[in-house]
Order: C-alpha cells, then structure tokens, then sequence
C-alpha cells in the first residue's frame, strides 16, 4: 500500500507540473507539446501501464485494508476516541478513497479516453487536450465535481503520506516531522493547483 502510494505521489508531480502549463499563456502551446511527447513517446506509454497498474493495486489494496479493519472488530468502542486517538480524514480513508475513484473515472471518460481512441493506431489523429480542457470545464457541475475530488485528494495525501514513510520504517522524531511538513505541504500545493485549472477555464483567466 505504501509503495504504490508514493509511486502515485511522483505520478502526482509529474501530472501537475505538465499541466501546470495551461499558464504559460501562450493558448496552451506548450501544454500540448508536453501532452503530445507524453502520449507519443514510448517511455512515457511504457510508464503509463505501470500507473495503471499501480492505481488497481493501490484500490484493491485500499479496500481490502479496509474489510480488514472492521472484520477485526466487530463491536466499536463505548466511548469515541475521536481526534485523540487518530485525526478524522485517517479514520475516513475509504470514504476519501472511494471518492476519489469515482473522480478518476470521471477524468479519464472526459480525456483519456477520448485521446487515446484518436491516436495513431486507431484513427491517425491527435485530439487538442486544451481545447478538450476549455471544453469540459465550461459545465458548473464538472467543475464542481473536480473540486470535490482534489479536495478529498488533499484530505487522503494528508494522511497517506506520512504513513507511507512510517510504513517503511521511518520513526526518527526529526526526520518525521520534517516528512511531516512536506507532506502538509505537498497535500495543499498539488491539489489546489489540480483546483485552479478548471477554475481557470471556467471564468476565463487562461
């Protein structure tokens, strides 16, 4: 679970950073030079199956964790613990996973798919995914929907993380709290950057 974790959280670098480019202010010119290499250059496909694969690891391992945790206890405890005992968003990483697979479905049915049913092998062309971003993010709802999910996306980094790190074995004092302040860090920047770019098509500041 940790391992396909922090191989999401690079995938979660490198996807912000391409689509950070939507700000370059050039009509996406750049964007879609980053976009065309990585849907044309064979590294970046190879690494694609890879991502796949880590996602269904990482969900399958997510609920089963989860079907673990409460067939273990059957009966809660008379008294709720609440935050003492552990912070919400790590009681409610199932809720936040789940969330976040419905928001990744609806991603890849709104560019992924239909950028990868025209290319090359099957229909010899390459949609703009900017135009296709100004496009799906015109709908109130989409954007919402996207908001929800990069803020359930922040909540699961939150815990995820640090975890992650713990999991390997990491216990240093010092060093936790400096993962720590990363992790808080990484859990803001990335999703509200996801959150801008909808929002940015959507009232027109790109």
């Amino acid at each position: 679970m940790a391992l396909t974790g922090l191989f999401l959280i690079l995938f979660l670098i490198v996807h912000v950073g391409l689509n950070a480019t939507i700000w370059a202010m050039d009509d996406g010119k750049m964007f879609e030079a980053g976009a065309h290499f990585m849907g044309n250059n064979i590294i970046p496909r190879i690494l694609e199956i890879g991502l796949f694969v880590g996602f269904i690891l990482h969900i399958v391992q997510g609920l089963m964790l989860e079907l673990q945790n409460r067939n273990k206890r059957k009966q809660g405890y008379k008294v709720a613990m609440g935050n003492k005992g552990s912070k919400w968003y790590s009681r409610s990483m199932g809720i936040l996973g789940s969330l976040i697979l419905i928001f990744l479905v609806v991603h890849l049915a709104d560019f992924w798919i239909p950028n990868r049913s025209n290319q090359g092998w099957l229909l010899g062309e390459e949609i703009s995914l900017y135009d296709k971003m100004y496009e799906v993010f015109q709908y109130e709802w989409v954007v919402i929907l996207y908001i929800v999910g990069c803020i359930s996306l922040a909540w699961h980094l939150l815990h995820g993380f640090q975890s992650a790190f713990r999991t390997f074995g990491v216990s240093n004092k010092r060093y936790l709290s400096i993962l720590n302040c990363i992790g808080i860090g990484f859990s803001v920047i990335v999703p509200l950057t996801f959150i801008m770019m909808p929002l940015s098509f959507y009232f027109g500041w790109v």
